[in-house]
């Protein structure tokens, strides 16, 4: 899907006021830029876990669904989650991105996160996260582990969960549910 902000073709920001939560990628795979949609590669474990999850029980319930999937990523702002990543240039594999990628892409995160201001940002794994908070927040030398982070984006918090990519095997979809379940607590407590 082109688009007007960027100078070649990746996934549009799905972003807007008074959301409570925003997933972030690493970046868009380029499979997901040609089907125009977040997690579109079938093998992808987002949208079964998601739709497994606590998480996705009342949107499941209003649109009477038993599961949500890619088509479903933009319709997700009227229930108050969004989608962006934190590289915008879309590759084959996350693994392609170089430091420079980070270094560039990072601080335009923090600028999207600052503007529309989300309750939680849940970034799918430390290889997003950990560039970002290296170029975006400055954080040197600081450990980082999957869960709810210390630091703050002005009122946004920020969580991390394993990222769902195929190649993050070590990962069951089972527990991709209890990541997704633990973002839904977290957002119930910062309500």
């Amino acid at each position: 899907m082109p688009s007007r902000r960027y100078p070649f073709n990746t996934l549009p920001d799905h972003l807007a006021r008074g959301l409570d939560l925003v997933f972030v990628g690493i970046n868009p795979g380029e499979y997901s830029v040609r089907r125009g949609q977040y997690f579109a590669r079938p093998t992808n474990r987002f949208w079964p876990a998601f739709s497994r999850s606590a998480l996705s029980a009342p949107i499941r319930a209003a649109l009477g669904r038993e599961a949500l999937g890619p088509a479903d990523d933009r319709a997700l702002l009227a229930f108050g989650i969004g989608f962006t990543d934190v590289v915008k240039r879309p590759s084959r594999r996350a693994g392609d991105l170089r430091p420079a990628d980070f270094r560039v892409w990072a601080p335009r995160l923090l600028e999207r996160l600052l503007k529309w201001r989300p309750r939680l940002a849940c970034f799918h794994g430390l290889t997003a996260f950990r560039p970002f908070a290296l170029y975006a927040l400055g954080a040197v030398g600081e450990r980082w582990a999957l869960g709810m982070q210390p630091r703050r984006i002005g009122q946004t918090r920020m969580f991390v969960v394993p990222n769902p990519s195929p190649a993050n095997a070590h990962f069951r979809l089972e527990d991709y549910v209890v990541w997704y379940d633990r973002v839904a607590e977290a957002l119930e407590k910062l309500r």
